[in-house]
This record gives structure tokens, C-alpha cells and sequence, in this order.
């Protein structure tokens, strides 16, 4: 009942503003100062010339009438204008047409059959609501928040979400309470990457090897061993790992585009039974799942660009960038990062030169960088 009569007084309230111009009457003013002022003045001018002999007082009779005759109509009230012509229909079409089509529309597009909800309804009852399904998930945690399971199910949502430091302690919790699993040390890992932009960090290397510890062959882990070996510049031994990885990965394994990808970034040359992609052209073909992937390590890597750009004193973090872009095949990225970065450390200092040397060994183009 109120949600009609919100309607009916937003309706009545916008019908108004559109009558509104239509029925009021335009005025002009009919006293004019300055004309006034003049026929003042010609009627002094009159008093003179009739006291200096100027003109016959028949002349100064008649003069005085016509001049004071307009000099009242010039001082006369406001006067009202009506317009030229009845708005009446206009108005008649504003008043039925409006109601009309907003009712119209909202039956057609709107739901006035559906039942109000008020929130404790919608708390008792969430169904599919995933807003109000988190916010009981969250209120029974912070009653109980011994409940693993509790845990172990809002975890990955705010993983999903974007929730990085949430989804951390949420796996952590959930991994504390209910015991190490492969799948919650993969929820973890994948936070702990989030929040580094990509890096794998020591804390993410504690995680992976945990992950080993329970299923050595684990392919997701085996990936981010070899990348973090890669990101420390160690680019044989990285390679070794992606080909052994590659070695034990089914033909149709989504990730195997991915690895192999590395593989040619560190100096590798695929062999003909290694299925997968062998060109850069390829690689960029690859299934959904790796182009998933892909661009989720892009997602990290502009973030730390954009973290750079705001704080462009951190040498580690443009190493890292540079590096990033280098092995992702991205030359022309990892070239203007680099230039960015001697902008901040001088190829002549001690940290400009731990840049030069990254660029030499991935053979990036040096000139116009250094000066």
C-alpha cells in the first residue's frame, strides 16, 4: 500500500511541474522609469517656455494635457498578459497521459504482484540472496567462530569477491580448525598471490611446500614452484621444473599451454611429443581455462604497475615488474617499465645497475634507456 502512494505522490508532484508553465500567465511591466522621467521633464521644459513667453497658453494648455496624459500611462500598474492562446488540451493530455503511461510501465516491467520482504524476512529466509546469505554466514562466525565448516564455506567466496585479506584468515581459520586439505592450502596459496601481486613470496613457498607435502604431484603447486624459481632469475632450473611439469601433464591438461609458455620464455624448445602450443601465436589460442589464467597474472602485474606509479622508490617492486613482463613474452611493457625505472635509479648507481643487468638478461632493448 505505501509503494502507491510513494506512486501517486511522485505522479501528482511531476504533473504539477509540467502544468506548472502552462497555466501560469505571462506579465510585463507597464511602468517604465525612464520614459516617465522624460515626459517629467517636458512637462517642467513646458513651465518654462509658457513663463518665458515661448509659447501661447492655448499651445501650453494642449501641450500639458497630452504630456500629462502620457507621462499616466507610462506610471500606470503592472499589468497582466495573458498568453495568445488555451494550453487547455495540453494540460487535459499532461493530466491523463502521465498517470497512464507510468502505471503501464511498471505493470509491464515491474513485479506489483510479488510481496514486499521486509529484512528480518529476508534474514530468516535468504534463498539465493548471496548478500544476505553472507551476512548470516558472518554473524554465526562471529558467534561460533570455532565452526570450520562455517570456514571452510565462506572462504572461497571471498576469494571470489575479491575479499584477499578476508579469504586469508577465512582458509586459515578453516585449515587451523578442520586440518590441512590440498583444496584449502590451494585457497590460501591463491590469496597469499593475490595480495603479492603475483610474486611468490616466502610465505607462498611455505604454503606449496605443505601442498607437496600431501600431494607431490600436485599440478598448481608444481606450477608456482617453478615460477617462483623463475621470478628469482634462477632461469634453467625454472626451465628444468616447467619441462617436468610438462612431462608428467596429460595431453589435454588446460595448464599445459601455460607451462609450456614458460618453457619458451626460459630458453626452452618444445619437442614435437609435447603437445600444447609451440609458438607465441599458439600460446595466445590457448584453451579457456589457461586464457583464465593468463589473465589473472595480468590482473597482478598491472597491479603492481599501478602500485609503482604511485610509489616509484621501490627498486624490488620494479624488478619484479620488469621481470614479470619479460616472462609473460610482453617486451614492449617490460621495455617502458624499465625506462621508468632508470627514471628513479640512474643506470650509474648501484641500483640502476641491478636493472641494466635484469634487461641484459632478458635481452631487452636498451636504447633510449640509458643516459
Amino acid at each position: 500500500m505505501i509503494i502507491w502512494i510513494l506512486f501517486a505522490v511522485i505522479t501528482t508532484a511531476s504533473t504539477a511541474a509540467l502544468l506548472h508553465p502552462l497555466t501560469t500567465t505571462r506579465t510585463r511591466p507597464a511602468c517604465n522609469s525612464l520614459e516617465a522621467s522624460v515626459y517629467r521633464d517636458q512637462l517642467l521644459e513646458l513651465e518654462r517656455e509658457v513663463k518665458a513667453g515661448d509659447i501661447g497658453s492655448s499651445e501650453y494648455e494642449h501641450a500639458r494635457a497630452e504630456t500629462a496624459r502620457r507621462l499616466i500611462r507610462a506610471s500606470g500598474p503592472i499589468a497582466a498578459v495573458p498568453a495568445h492562446r488555451s494550453h487547455l488540451w495540453l494540460r487535459l493530455g499532461v493530466v491523463a497521459f502521465l498517470p497512464i503511461v507510468s502505471i503501464g510501465l511498471y505493470v509491464g516491467v515491474g513485479s506489483p504482484e510479488m510481496p514486499s520482504r521486509p529484512l528480518q524476512a529476508r534474514l530468516a529466509d535468504p534463498g539465493q540472496d548471496l548478500p544476505i546469505l553472507l551476512m548470516k554466514t558472518e554473524g554465526h562466525l562471529a558467534n561460533d567462530p570455532d565452526d570450520g565448516r562455517g570456514w571452510d564455506v565462506i572462504a572461497p567466496v571471498y576469494l571470489k569477491m575479491g575479499r584477499v585479506d578476508d579469504a586469508e584468515k577465512a582458509y586459515r581459520n578453516a585449515v587451523r580448525i578442520l586440518g590441512r586439505s590440498v583444496q584449502r592450502l590451494d585457497g590460501l596459496l591463491q590469496a597469499a598471490m593475490a595480495r603479492s601481486n603475483g610474486q611468490v613470496t616466502e610465505e607462498a613457498r611455505t604454503i606449496l611446500r605443505e601442498m607437496l607435502q600431501l600431494e607431490p604431484r600436485y599440478p598448481r603447486a608444481r606450477f608456482y614452484v617453478a615460477l617462483g624459481i623463475e621470478q628469482s632469475g634462477k632461469r634453467a632450473e625454472a626451465r628444468n621444473a616447467f619441462e617436468a611439469l610438462a612431462e608428467d601433464s596429460p595431453a589435454d591438461a588446460p595448464w599445459l599451454a601455460l607451462v609450456n609458455e614458460h618453457i619458451v620464455a626460459n630458453g626452452g624448445v618444445l619437442s614435437h611429443s609435447t603437445t600444447g602450443p609451440s609458438t607465441p601465436a599458439d600460446i595466445a589460442a590457448s584453451p579457456a581455462a589457461v586464457a583464465g589464467e593468463r589473465k589473472m597474472i595480468h590482473a597482478m602485474v598491472e597491479g603492481l604497475d599501478a602500485k609503482l606509479a604511485m610509489r616509484p622508490d621501490d627498486i624490488d617492486g620494479w624488478l619484479r615488474l620488469i621481470k614479470s613482463y619479460a616472462v609473460l613474452d610482453e617486451k614492449r611493457q617490460a621495455a617502458a617499465a624499465l625506462q621508468r625505472a632508470l627514471s628513479s635509479f640512474p643506470a650509474a648507481t648501484e641500483k640502476g645497475s641491478r636493472l641494466v643487468s635484469l634487461a641484459q638478461e632478458f635481452q631487452l632493448d636498451l636504447e633510449g634507456t640509458i643516459k
